[in-house]
């Protein structure tokens, strides 16, 4: 289950994070959705790790961290994309 919580947060994530940093990509919606994907599950790995709270189920708190994730995903993801 924990692992399709985190996927059904990263899509909702993924599209959150973008409207905050709009901007122009490349790759589109699925892009962003993938991105969102992996933010919240490095989102939810950071904040297990560094003892933020734990993290699992659909709450609040999770949603933030998977949110936050997708956000530092795609600032990295663009700064990356600026260098190639």
């Amino acid at each position: 289950m924990g692992i399709l919580t985190w996927i059904i947060f990263g899509l909702i994530a993924g599209v959150i994070a973008k409207l905050i940093m709009p901007g122009r990509d490349g790759g589109g919606f699925i892009l962003t959705c993938i991105l969102g994907i992996v933010g919240a599950v490095v989102g939810g790995w950071l904040a297990t790790m560094f003892g933020i709270g734990n993290v699992s189920g659909f709450n609040m708190h999770s949603f933030l961290v998977a949110v936050v994730g997708a956000i530092v995903v795609l600032v990295v993801f663009r700064l990356l994309r600026r260098n190639a």
